[in-house]
This record gives structure tokens, C-alpha cells and sequence, in this order.
């Protein structure tokens, strides 16, 4: 049925950002109007997240064969299936799909148009043959891999991610274009599955993670096998016998069965005719302000389409301070410094706040930098888990700015640090708390205790304590 909708809220885009808001505003009993051109659940759903995440546990169980000797199992060369792996891949999107579905939230209370969604006036979008009219309109229409403009790769047959989970042959030599973190994931994980892995990146892999800390990742792939070429630019993609070839500037070859482009990604924008309703937008998306409220004031764009980080916990805090702000009127202002990012290669990558660099460059000669080795941590040990560093950065009261951590559960462990800089918590309260032992997280007690070690220890305590143990026991 067709016609004209007024309701509270109507929300561009059924991925994370969305059903975020479209939940939320529907419990909250208004009236609600959602419109979804592709797929409930959006990338992270389909093609992101939770596919890539259950492709990287299988390789894991693959790697887990091969890995037995030191605990005195014999290690074994897994025969994969690669059909069922993508079975595997298959069944948890299903069992994940129901929470996202049109099903659920027409139960919600909210109305799901599926069609694409335009500007037709400044405060009213055509969805199909509805008229949607509201005061209220959440743009969150995600993002899609970019394809870089390489000559040639529009003619020869790719991978992105929004297609390679479609596939059930294992590549024989996967060529990945695209050192960042969906290309070294799936490198990684086609590597444990049996696949000869090349990855070609024009700069520096995992450029906007800690120099130090993204070292460790990348030796540990170089370790299994992983040929990763770092600045090395294509000058073009050609077909060749039986796959593809890329070829280098300065006339080299690199041939292999598939090509994955893993380049980076572009915000959904082109089909919202933007400019019809007076909202600013450039290459990197929607522009927003620190509410996300777009240069229309009854527009917000939250998500991957505002051209912030795309992680999918981004959306989801997005989404909250829309509800916090728009529907409540409180205050609400995104702070990038408490949102994390993390990348699950293993050992994994997870940050949050402020890199080394950027701490010194905005607080000079204050920052202090902290380490602690995985390889101090008897649970680690345990596990020859041992490759892994945490790195904190404060300033000289104390104060967390930052946290880095490559090692085992990174993206478990990053998140006491979380906490630690969203409640604004000094380093004191860190080195206070007792974890159990044995475990992983007490490499978090341990970093922020070695912020006192030069002060505890040295020629003043001492002397203070030999003075003290002359006195009368009381």
C-alpha cells in the first residue's frame, strides 16, 4: 500500500546505526517508520562482523592442529572443508539474522518499508510509493568497499567483502589489495585455512594503529607464511591463467587464483539527493556536528555515512546519543576518544584514546608511556601466549589519555581501558584493583603499577623504609 506517513522518527537504514534508534524510539512508544533498501542488519550482519568473525574462528580450530607440539600433542595438517567452513559461515548469520529481522521489529511497533529512500523536500523523503513527512529523520545508510583506481580491476573478476562470503572455493593463492584490517583478517584466516596469502599495500599496514604495537601483529603473519608487501603500488590488475595477476609499478608480476580489494570504504550517499533538503556533504560523507545533526536541523546522519570511524560499536553509540539528544533533549555530543577500535587478527590489535604520537604532541614532555609485556604474564605463559605488549599512555598527574594492546584477547582486555578513560579514571585506580590470577587481564594491573615502579623503589623509599623498620614494631 501507498500514501503519505507522518511519524515521530523516521530512520534511513536498517544496519547497526538503525535498528539501534528504531528499537529504541518504538519502545519508547512513538511512531516509528524504517526503510531498508537491501538486507536487515546491514554490513556488519551479512558481510562484515559476524561473517568474517566466524571465518576467523574455523581458521583458528585449523591453526589449533597445527599448533600441539609444545603441549606435547602432535600436531596434525587439518583437512579442511572448505564447502562446510562456509556452512559454518552460513549457519551464524542465520542464527544471528532473527534479532535483526522486519519480523522483530514490525512486533516493535515499527513500520518497514522496504524500498530506497530520496529527498523530495527538505523534511520529506519518497520511499516507493510512500510519502514519508517527518520532524525527525536518522540517515544511517552505512558504507561499501571502495575500489581503488587501479586500471584494470573493473575487468577482472574480485572479492570484497560484501562477496567473498558467497564463496565456497578455497582460494589457491589469494591476492589481498590492502594492508588494513579487513585485509590482514582474511589474509590471516584463508592462510590457517590452506591458502598460499599475498598482500599488496601501497603504504604502511595498519597505518592508524601504534607503530609498536602493529610490529607484533605483522611478524606473526610474516611468521605464517603471510608474504606482506608494504609499500608497493599496482599499476594495474590483468587476467592470467587460471586467476589474476597484479602488476607493480616497475613492471613486476604477482599472479594468483583470486583477488580480494580490501581498499578501504565510501559512505551511501548518492541515492539520498541530499542537496534537496539542504544537507552538506562531501567525498567522506554526510556532514555532521558534534549532536550529528546534519546542516539540515531536523536531519541527523549517524553511522558509517557521516564519514566518522566505521565500527560498528561507533553506530551503536551514535544511535544512543541521537535517542539521548533528539528524544530525551539532554545532552549528548560524541567523543571519539572513548570509542575503541580493534582488529582481530591473532594475536589481536584494540586501541582506545590517544596514541603515543598524538599524546606528545598535544601534552610535549608530561606524557608518560607504560609497558608491560605479555610475556610477564604467568596465564600467557601457560598458554605460549606470550607475543604481546600493553601500552598506556598518561599524562604527568596520572590521567589515562590512552591504551594499546597486541596480544591475546586484545579486544577483551582493551576494555578496562575503556572505562578507565571514559570515567576519566587515573592510573592509581588501575594499579589499585585486584583481578584473579591466573589471567590475561592482569596485564592491566601490572602496566599501571609499573607507573610507581622508579617512585616506589628508588633511593628516597628505600632510605624512608630502612628508617622505618629502625623504629619500635607498633
Amino acid at each position: 500500500m501507498s500514501g503519505r506517513l507522518t511519524p515521530d522518527v523516521c530512520i534511513v537504514g536498517g544496519g547497526s546505526a538503525g535498528l539501534v534508534v528504531a528499537s529504541g524510539a518504538a519502545q519508547l512508544g512513538l511512531d516509528v517508520v524504517l526503510v531498508e533498501r537491501g538486507l536487515m542488519g546491514g554490513d556488519c550482519l551479512n558481510f562484515g562482523c559476524v561473517p568474517s568473525k566466524a571465518l576467523i574462528a574455523a581458521a583458528r580450530a585449523a591453526q589449533a592442529q597445527r599448533s600441539g607440539a609444545a603441549f606435547g600433542i602432535a600436531p596434525v595438517e587439518p583437512a579442511v572443508d572448505f564447502d562446510k567452513v562456509m556452512d559454518h559461515v552460513a549457519t551464524v548469520i542465520a542464527a544471528i539474522a532473527p534479532n535483526d529481522s522486519v519480523e522483530r521489529f514490525e512486533k516493535l511497533g515499527v513500520r518497514v518499508l522496504q524500498d530506497e529512500a530520496r529527498f523530495v523536500a527538505r523534511n520529506e523523503l519518497q520511499a516507493g510509493g510512500h510519502r514519508i513527512l517527518s520532524k525527525r529523520i536518522v540517515l544511517a545508510t552505512g558504507s561499501r568497499p571502495a575500489l581503488p583506481p587501479v586500471p584494470g580491476l573493473t575487468e577482472v573478476p574480485h572479492f570484497t567483502n560484501e562477496t567473498i562470503f558467497a564463496n565456497r572455493t578455497l582460494p589457491s593463492h589469494l591476492v589481498v589489495l590492502g594492508g588494513g584490517p579487513i585485509g590482514l583478517e582474511m589474509a590471516q584466516a584463508f592462510r590457517r585455512l590452506g591458502a598460499r596469502v599475498t598482500v599488496l599495500e601501497a603504504a604502511t599496514c595498519l597505518a592508524k594503529d601504534d607503530p609498536e604495537l602493529s610490529a607484533i601483529v605483522l611478524a606473526r603473519l610474516r611468521a605464517e607464511g603471510i608474504d606482506i608487501r608494504e609499500g608497493t603500488r599496482v599499476a594495474s590488475v590483468e587476467r592470467a591463467d587460471g586467476g589474476i595477476a597484479a602488476v607493480l609499478e616497475g613492471g613486476a608480476r604477482i599472479e594468483g587464483s583470486h583477488l580480494l580489494v580490501a581498499a578501504g570504504r565510501i559512505p551511501n550517499v548518492e541515492a539520498l539527493d541530499l542537496d534537496r533538503a539542504g544537507i552538506a556533504h562531501d567525498r567522506r560523507g554526510i556532514t555532521v556536528d558534534d549532536s550529528l545533526r546534519t546542516s539540515n536541523r531536523n536531519v541527523w546522519a549517524i553511522g558509517d555515512c557521516n564519514g566518522r570511524p566505521a565500527f560498528t560499536h561507533m553506530a551503536g553509540h551514535q544511535a544512543s546519543l541521537f535517542i539521548r539528544g533528539a528524544l530525551f533533549r539532554a545532552p549528548a555530543k560524541l567523543d571519539p576518544a572513548i570509542v575503541p577500535w580493534a582488529t582481530y587478527t591473532d594475536p589481536e590489535l584494540a586501541q582506545v584514546g590517544a596514541g603515543e604520537r598524538e599524546a606528545r604532541a598535544k601534552h610535549g614532555d608530561g606524557v608518560r608511556v607504560l609497558r608491560w609485556k605479555f610475556a610477564e604474564n604467568d596465564r600467557a605463559q601457560t598458554e605460549y601466549e606470550t607475543d604481546g605488549l600493553v601500552k598506556v599512555i598518561t599524562d604527568h598527574r596520572g590521567r589515562v589519555l590512552g591504551a594499546g594492546i597486541a596480544g591475546p584477547q586484545a579486544g577483551e582486555l582493551i576494555q578496562t581501558w575503556c572505562l578507565a578513560i571514559a570515567a576519566g579514571l587515573k592510573i592509581s585506580t588501575l594499579a589499585g584493583f585486584v583481578p584473579p590470577y591466573p589471567t590475561l587481564g592482569e596485564t592491566a594491573k601490572r602496566a599501571a603499577g609499573s607507573y610507581y615502579a622508579a617512585r616506589l623503589f628508588g633511593p628516597r623509599t628505600r632510605g624512608l623504609v630502612r628508617f622505618l623498620a629502625r623504629l619500635p614494631v607498633w
